[in-house]
């Protein structure tokens, strides 16, 4: 849980897919209200350039990394980087995340491994180097989820196996660190309009072409954030929508037959069939 601006003006929020989307609406909201230094990581230095000017702009301290987060060896460079320039670390919202659209027979080894990197590994492996940090700060880490960990989505086998992993690895872990005073909000939204479904990975690796399928309502990452930002101050340990995706959660685990069924329909384009 993260406390108000004038209890402490040295915290650090360390925030992964930072440059746009969910990732940016999270910092400005956080901004807006906590006085810290904000460590933004993403893939591109242009658009990092971009909010650090912004955010200096406001008078906020920030500092950038440009960080390939499917690439192990640039992760454990990030991580020894942030644990010799900060003792604590407030808050790590392990927020970047990648997809692909395709058939699980029409998806490439090469494509599942990366979706599971940065989806799976990058968070842990975050949180595992910064543990320290953490713990001195008695700090949350806030992982970005997604409800296609609890319930399958066609066309996402490997988006849904990453998420599934993430949620398992952090309900284990919350409970292990629990008495070191670390705390872990599981944040698991439905569909958003954010960036990582206009890059989708088609199977062979490119960009997915065909329009994506959906379930429940579009938010925009500006609601999302805010949303995050109040099950923090809560101290809330998961957070889930309150759509029809979280009823299609319970009817998978109650019916799942029938929750199949409803699926194939709806995603019939991911399968390549009409109505």
């Amino acid at each position: 849980m993260v406390t108000s601006q004038s209890e402490n003006l040295q915290k650090t929020f360390v925030i992964t897919g930072a440059a746009e989307g969910l990732g940016w609406a999270i910092t400005l909201c956080l901004a807006k209200k906590y006085r810290a230094e904000f460590v933004l990581v993403d893939i591109s230095t242009e658009k990092l350039r971009q909010r650090e000017a912004q955010l200096r702009a406001l008078d906020v301290r920030v500092r950038i990394y440009t960080v390939d987060l499917s690439n192990y060896l640039a992760v454990e460079e990030l991580v020894e980087s942030l644990r010799n320039e900060y003792l604590r670390v407030d808050l790590l919202v392990n927020n970047a995340g990648i997809t692909h659209r395709s058939l699980s027979s029409q998806t490439s080894s090469a494509v599942i491994r990366k979706v599971m990197v940065v989806n799976y590994h990058a968070p842990v492996e975050l949180t595992q180097g910064l543990f320290a940090g953490l713990k001195a700060a008695s700090g949350c880490v806030v992982n970005i989820s997604s409800m296609a960990g609890w319930m399958p989505v066609l066309g996402r086998a490997g988006y849904c196996a990453a998420k599934s992993a993430l949620h398992q690895y952090f309900e284990v872990f919350r409970e292990e660190v629990r008495n070191d005073g670390v705390s872990v909000l599981m944040v698991y939204p439905s569909f958003l309009a954010t960036a990582i479904e206009q890059n989708a990975l088609a199977g062979d690796g490119g960009q997915a072409r065909h329009q994506r399928s959906t379930v429940g309502a579009v938010r925009s990452p500006e609601w999302m954030a805010n949303q995050i930002l109040t099950a923090l101050e809560k101290g809330r340990e998961r957070w889930f929508p309150k759509d029809i995706s979280l009823i299609g959660a319970y009817l998978y685990r109650l019916a799942p037959t029938t929750f199949l069924k409803q699926l194939r329909r709806r995603f019939r384009m991911e399968l390549g069939t009409t109505p």
